[in-house]
């Protein structure tokens, strides 16, 4: 097993992608252990003070004026975590999981959250035992933290929870824990608080989706040039004087992806020079694909510009490239962050001469705790949610935008008056429906995503008694956009297959190599559609095609492309 070493605040986008797919040992660099053991100091010395200090001796949220004895601040950790684990819905998927252990860890281990070094230990020892706690999908509103869901994963390092078997089933936790030879966490002051608040959820699950787009945004590409190709459209949009004139780096980048696959096309070059007057369509070959005794190459190309959807590729797919990259660089800034709260300044050593020293019994104004070592704890809001449930709400937008675009393709295709293709892309439309109707659930998930894409940050109830007024939802924002990819995977492996049929009425001409590969990749899982047929099975394997990664293979093969997304 590949091996893996937080250094705390400074995890890349690649290493979360490690962590992500699985299959890495984690451990956290040695260095952080000193932070780590002087924040859990500065909390063990308030916790044994007499100052009230919130989070350590007091209650929660609506109830942090009331004190807590000495002796029951261990149980007061433990019922917070038991109160707390009430999400309701399907789990979390591993791959969430993993990164919530990770990304908990991480934070814990930058020594700001007063916790001892053994929750640190605990958190990684169960990721590194393959152990996924069951944590339920529903029930957090992105502030204060992801109280629920945080407080089930916590619940299973305790051993009161469950853990997710190999066949998505459960089982109890303290079985799988003793199994694993991991010692049930108890909890100390403090620590169950800085287990459950935090953004670690909702950038869990805001990473997923990031990640598991990121194939299905370069299969965009992919297909969107292949329909470029069968629609006979130009090139020319793609030229790239034209985005350097507008200066958007991800259209500029997007025209580039473009011309690389479209790059040494006969279709491209037969365009370009225009048909022949009186020249006859060459025949295609036997067994090579559907053939049409409709229009033929020579009729003539009177189209003076391409509709948007071919033509302004660069502009709406680079716009959606430009947002996912800014997601990109707010998630990995949330990943390094320490989110929970009071946070603990352990190099507080002198006393600030702005908190004065509380007086016994009392603490001291605007949130602020010294304890008897000098350290201070100061409450704040770190584990608002905002930035997380943004980059999603503009995630779900060009997630959104990218399937958009593609089904405006597709509608395209089907319409002979504008692709100069046949009707539904079928030799003999009346007889055959062709993509027809395949057309329309590609509509129908467009559909969906538009409503799925209304902006959760937006929405906001008022929770714990008032004390909690405003909330960031960040938590649906970044779970709702699986299924919003989903529908656009679905979406590209309709347009993979109408896309295909188009370039075979276009034979003997072929396209470049590049998007040749992918033709013969898609042939090799789905044959050509000359006859209607059951083609649900067909778009189950093309959209295979596009979430797999097997598209933007092909993609990543040619030389000399900017990468996808820009590193922090």
């Amino acid at each position: 097993m590949a091996t893996l070493e937080i250094d705390p605040g400074r995890l890349t986008l690649d290493a979360l992608q490690a962590i992500h797919a699985g299959g890495v040992e984690l451990s956290v660099a040695p260095h952080a252990a000193a932070a780590v053991q002087a924040s859990a100091a500065v909390v063990q010395a308030a916790a044994a003070g007499e100052a009230p200090v919130y989070g350590v001796n007091t209650g929660f949220g609506k109830l942090a004026n009331q004190r807590i004895s000495e002796q029951d601040l261990d149980t007061l950790q433990l019922n917070l975590i038991r109160s707390h684990s009430v999400g309701v819905g399907a789990p979390l998927q591993p791959a969430v999981v993993r990164l919530m252990l990770a990304l908990k860890a991480a934070s814990l281990a930058r020594g700001h959250s007063g916790v001892r070094p053994v929750v640190i230990e605990t958190l990684l020892a169960v990721h590194n035992a393959g152990l996924v706690p069951y944590v339920p999908s529903q029930g957090s509103v992105g502030a204060s933290g992801d109280l629920a869901p945080l407080a089930h994963m916590t619940l299973a390092l305790m051993g009161e929870g469950d853990v997710l078997t190999a066949d998505g089933g459960r089982r109890p936790a303290a079985a799988a824990l003793q199994q694993a030879g991991i010692a049930p966490l108890k909890l100390a002051a403090k620590e169950g608080l800085a287990l459950i608040n935090g953004t670690q959820t909702s950038t869990a699950l805001a990473l997923h989706a990031l990640l598991a787009f990121e194939p299905v945004l370069e299969s965009a590409l992919v297909v969107g040039a292949l329909t470029v190709d069968a629609a006979r459209g130009s090139d020319g949009p793609f030229d790239p004087r034209i985005h350097a004139l507008r200066g958007q780096p991800g259209q500029i980048d997007v025209a580039q992806y473009y011309r690389a696959l479209l790059q040494g096309s006969p279709i491209r070059a037969s365009h370009v020079q225009g048909p022949k007057s009186g020249a006859a369509r060459p025949p295609s070959p036997e067994g090579s694909g559907p053939r049409w005794s409709g229009q033929s190459l020579a009729e003539g190309d009177d189209r003076v510009q391409d509709p948007y959807c071919l033509r302004c590729q660069p502009q709406v797919v680079g716009a959606c490239l430009d947002q996912l990259r800014h997601a990109a660089l707010v998630l990995v800034r949330e990943a390094n962050a320490v989110t929970d709260n009071p946070l603990v300044f352990a190099e507080d050593g002198a006393m600030d001469p702005a908190l004065g020293r509380p007086e016994p019994g009392r603490a001291p104004s605007g949130g602020r705790e010294r304890s008897e070592l000098g350290g201070t704890m100061i409450s704040g809001g770190n584990f608002h949610a905002e930035p997380v449930a943004l980059a999603a709400d503009a995630m779900a937008l060009a997630i959104a935008e990218v399937g958009a675009i593609a089904e405006r393709r597709i509608a395209m295709l089907i319409d002979t008056g504008v692709s100069r293709l046949p009707p539904f892309l079928t030799a003999n439309a009346g007889l055959n429906s062709g993509f027809m109707i395949a057309h329309v659930t590609a509509a129908s998930l467009a559909s969906e995503n538009k409503s799925l894409a209304h902006p959760a940050s937006v929405d906001s109830l008022p929770t714990s008694a008032n004390q909690e007024d405003h909330v960031s939802m960040a938590t649906f924002a970044a779970r709702r956009l699986q299924p919003m990819i989903a529908n656009t995977a679905h979406i590209l492996g309709i347009e993979l297959l109408a896309a295909a049929q188009g370039i075979e009425f276009l034979r003997p001409l072929r396209s470049s190599g590049a998007l040749e590969q992918v033709h013969a990749l898609l042939r090799s899982q789905c044959p050509s559609v000359d006859v209607d047929r059951y083609l649900a099975p067909d778009i189950e394997r093309a959209t295979a095609l596009v979430t797999s990664g097997a598209l933007a293979r092909i993609l990543r093969t040619l030389p000399a492309l900017p990468v996808l997304w820009i590193p922090a």
